[in-house]
């Protein structure tokens, strides 16, 4: 009785810890060590949003740009529609910079959410450390860091990502979806956060 207690219970341990992410698919050997991410990866193109922001009690809506301004280097502004900024972000390197933040945005737990959300959505090349496949889709996990990991989901017929989901090691923590590809443009991309009240939705309007 007492065993069959302890299996119990180190199952309900282990069930309890493991994470929907990869549910359904198959662990394989890893096939490459990097995957890549083309979508924010044009130095010519002025990649345009109409952006939508909800972040706590507050919305923000207008105009969001991204643009490679060099090798690993991209700069990212939110304006309204009339054009007074919002925010103004440059990554370089993985390196993070305020160029302009609106005051009321201005706190280091937006900050760095932002900071993390924005570096996963443009970072090109990612090294990749395991491999699942699941039918017509393939998942990749790569480290974000110590604590958090990115699980990159491609479509195996022309390897289009069409998510990305940042877990810690217990729960999913960050789903971007791109939900509409055309021409290698992302045209339709949510980033919902499951325990942050903030989420991203961006419509491609052109160049």
């Amino acid at each position: 009785m007492m065993r069959y207690f302890q299996i119990s219970i180190l199952l309900l341990l282990f069930f309890s810890c493991s994470l929907p992410t990869t549910k359904g698919y198959l662990e394989k050997e890893v096939s490459k060590t990097n995957i890549e991410n083309d979508y924010f990866s044009n130095e010519k193109t002025d990649y345009i949003y109409k952006a939508k922001i909800d972040i706590y009690n507050k919305n923000f809506g207008g105009i969001l740009i991204i643009k490679k301004t060099g090798v690993e280097q991209h700069r990212i502004v939110f304006t309204t529609e009339f054009g007074n900024k919002i925010f103004d972000f440059q990554i370089t390197k993985g390196v993070f910079k305020v160029n302009y933040i609106l005051e009321e945005l201005n706190k280091k737990v937006i900050l760095n959410t932002l900071q993390d959300d924005f570096y996963i959505l443009v970072k090109k090349i990612i090294k990749v450390d395991k491999q699942f496949d699941a039918g017509k889709e393939i998942a990749y996990r790569s480290h974000f860091d110590k604590d958090y990991d990115l699980y990159y989901f491609l479509l195996k017929e022309d390897q289009k990502l069409f998510k990305i989901v940042k877990t810690s090691k217990k729960k999913e923590k960050v789903i971007i979806d791109f939900l509409k590809i055309n021409n290698n443009i992302g045209t339709k991309i949510d980033i919902i956060h499951q325990n942050f009240r903030l989420k991203i939705h961006l419509n491609y309007i052109g160049n």
